[in-house]
């Protein structure tokens, strides 16, 4: 659609709204604020205009529209006023049509129960990554690339107690955002962490004390979400924890209460001992489709969401593995991360590198057809699955950056096609809820 602004200084001035990221038209795009054309020598006669008609309806608009796609995130952090100045700039040499979308309204959610609710970013940057393993992390610059990450849109964290440094690097860029952010922007952050504790007796004192070093370490008076673990279901202390959690979150210590790795069958329990979890975080993949199978129609009924993990399986689903074969040394890149060996064996269980790669070349023509990556594929699939609310990507903290790749899930749609090939090259494979058994329950496996 398009809405021409009746103001008789601007008489071209042409707005255009779409749910597409690109027009077929668009000529060129900039950067307001950031990397500003000046074009006050240039001037664009009436006849240099193009009318867009069909019967009744029609529109004049400048031949060469400016994108503004770039305001979206990812270019570089946008001052509005330094923005609406740029605007003007281009309407006052001519340039007098703009191109934009409102597509980036679904970069956002809520998850809630009751009273309780968070929204949060659908693109969840996952910090299991700092805690060793993926290569050396320097504190500021990784400080620095979660404020990037930050300033792309992408504002919720996920990490965990023992996930290293995670919770201390949150604390650290929560105290850059609010002193080097306006306020709305901090609005908008959200830090996601876990406890994982001992099979200990759940006091009321010692889940308060393990919480309190989180709140610490993390610097907010109030955890956004506290998602629990529990390794074993044969000790029922599982229900104390999260009935001390609960008390906590009364007290305004925790935001939210949430679960991670539990099945369907405890997580049914829980909730009938009137426990207000928002969602639950499980491991979900293209390969690995059991949340699916009972979890999400569960969800479905209670209102739980899930946040979903591996679900680019450590980059394995992406065009650095296709074509490729491990059996044969230097024939492929190294499994050298925890979480390439992780879900290299999940592959396993799965079908096999052969299997994969199958699943690979499917997701490829996707992702060419679409202008994009194999991963970003591979989460915008499992974003549109029933009970999803938001995916994780795991983020190497300035080491790699993939905050392109992020954006352009949001303005992806999978067409019918799409959907049924990716689904016809998952179900190749085995079934593993049969072989490995519910959500969760690849960690408690005798």
């Amino acid at each position: 659609m398009a809405a021409v602004l009746n103001n008789p200084l601007l008489p071209n001035l042409t707005l255009f709204k779409s749910t597409r990221a690109k027009t077929t038209t668009r000529t060129e795009s900039y950067r307001l604020g950031v990397n500003s054309v000046r074009c006050s020598n240039v001037g664009i006669a009436e006849n240099r205009r193009v009318v867009l008609k069909n019967g009744n309806d029609s529109l004049d608009i400048c031949p060469v529209l400016n994108g503004m796609w770039q305001t979206s995130g990812g270019w570089g952090r946008i001052d509005r006023d330094d923005a609406v100045e740029a605007m003007l700039r281009y309407a006052d040499a001519g340039l007098s049509t703009f191109d934009m979308a409102d597509h980036y309204d679904n970069l956002r959610t809520l998850v809630m129960n009751g009273k309780d609710s968070l929204d949060i970013c659908r693109v969840v940057n996952g910090m299991w990554q700092t805690s060793g393993g993926w290569g050396r992390i320097d504190r500021d610059s990784a400080v620095d690339a979660m404020l990037k990450y930050a300033d792309a849109g992408l504002t919720t964290f996920d990490m965990a107690d023992i996930y290293g440094p995670a919770e201390d690097l949150y604390g650290i860029f929560i105290n850059r955002v609010r002193r080097e952010r306006p306020p709305e922007f901090l609005e908008n952050i959200r830090g996601l962490t876990k406890w994982v504790p001992p099979p200990v007796k759940m006091t009321s004192s010692f889940v308060r004390d393990s919480i309190n070093i989180s709140r610490k370490r993390m610097d907010v008076d109030s955890l956004d979400m506290l998602q629990f673990h529990w390794w074993d279901y044969s000790n029922p202390g599982y229900l104390d924890a999260l009935k001390h959690l609960t008390d906590l979150k009364e007290e305004g210590k925790i935001k939210t209460v949430a679960l991670t790795n539990f099945d369907t069958e405890r997580l049914q329990i829980i909730l009938e001992n009137e426990i207000p979890i928002v969602s639950n975080q499980v491991q979900h993949s293209i390969v690995d489709m059991r949340p699916q199978q009972k979890m999400a129609e569960f969800c479905q009924l209670t209102g739980v969401k899930l946040i979903t993990y591996g679900t680019i399986m450590g980059g394995l689903l992406s065009e650095k593995f296709l074509d490729t074969n491990i059996s044969i040394p230097f024939a492929a890149p190294p499994l050298n991360t925890p979480s390439l060996q992780k879900y290299k064996r999940m592959i396993d269980a799965w079908g096999g590198w052969s299997l994969f790669q199958g699943l690979l070349r499917t997701l490829k023509q996707v992702a060419s057809k679409h202008g994009v990556s194999i991963a970003t594929v591979a989460v915008k699939y499992i974003l549109d699955q029933p009970a999803v609310a938001g995916s994780m990507i795991g983020v190497r903290l300035g080491l790699a950056e993939h905050i392109q790749d992020s954006i352009a899930i949001f303005s992806l749609v999978l067409d019918e096609d799409d959907v049924n090939s990716i689904k016809e090259a998952s179900e190749k494979g085995n079934d593993l809820l049969k072989v490995i058994g519910d959500c969760g329950d690849e960690y408690r496996r005798a």
